[in-house]
């Protein structure tokens, strides 16, 4: 549990992550019975942008900052809306699309996002195990009947947390990719949610190295058979860069029917816009179709 996303706030992985979390709400949403998104590794919820940790990596003005300072064609800055509206409101409303990045203070996490677009009927559950972190998480959602604040270790979650009582859903696992087998662990956690609460969205994060197993993670996601399962990957520079993060990914399964066209028509805007050295570029792709 050495990992803090507080040196890591903002950046281009949130930027993806956040702005498909964002944008599968939305989708739930259009729906007027309740739903539950469990965050399985939630974090603190809000980050401080001005902070030591923050300051030091810098990365979020590769990220949000970036997208927050630029020009975006119609389509693109439709897609990321939903997600910079929490980004925006975080900050009293600062930060236009074209605006200076300089406005943003605060960065909000999967958790806050998730709550900012809740409708009063829906709910979230938000795991989290590190003991600092999981203070942090109820101080800001203290009172909020909306939220839950648990701590508990997050794959454990993917069994007895589901299915979620409104029989509707999102379960994001964003784990920090601390100890090895993350990969396999991902897919023997989905295995066994997708028996529990087969109806639901989930949502799987995962980094893009050089070591990264991706081919191999992607036939075991083909191998365990769930119907649409859509994978998006973004990178920012070639993969074959020997260290670092050079792009990173989701696998969504049941994803929103309107989600795979609404990615190819965007993500490649948004990866030249992310692009930090040559060979970036970006992927959707449907492994597996209607069963």
């Amino acid at each position: 549990m050495n990992y803090r996303h507080s040196y890591h706030a903002g950046n281009f992985a949130d930027v993806l992550k956040h702005a498909v979390l964002a944008q599968v709400i939305a989708y739930l949403k259009r729906k007027d019975a309740a739903f539950r998104v469990i965050d399985t590794h939630a974090g603190i919820g809000s980050y401080d942008l001005s902070s030591t940790e923050a300051q030091k990596t810098g990365e979020w003005h590769e990220g949000v900052g970036r997208v927050m300072a630029a020009p975006l064609s119609p389509a693109l800055a439709a897609f990321l809306s939903p997600w910079l509206e929490t980004v925006r409101a975080l900050n009293d409303g600062n930060g236009a699309a074209e605006g200076p990045s300089a406005a943003i203070r605060r960065y909000p996490g999967s958790p806050l996002i998730t709550r900012m677009l809740l409708r009063k009927q829906d709910r979230l559950t938000a795991i989290e195990l590190h003991p600092e972190d999981v203070s942090a998480l109820r101080a800001l959602f203290d009172g909020d009947y909306q939220a839950r604040v648990i701590e508990l270790d997050g794959w454990l979650a993917l069994g007895g947390h589901l299915p979620p009582k409104e029989k509707r859903g999102l379960v994001l696992i964003d784990p920090p990719f601390e100890l090895d087998g993350e990969f396999d662990r991902m897919v023997d956690g989905l295995a066994r949610a997708t028996r529990r609460f087969p109806g639901g969205t989930y949502m799987l994060w995962h980094p893009i190295k050089a070591t990264s197993p991706l081919s191999g993670f992607d036939s075991k996601l083909v191998a365990l058979g769930r119907p649409r399962t859509l994978t998006v990957r973004l990178l920012t520079r070639s993969n074959a860069t020997a260290t670092g993060l050079n792009g990173s990914g989701l696998a969504i399964v049941n994803p929103p029917f309107t989600l795979e066209a609404e990615l190819k028509a965007v993500l490649p805007e948004l990866a030249d816009l992310l692009a930090q050295a040559p060979g970036a570029g970006a992927e959707v792709r449907m492994l597996v179709g209607e069963s």
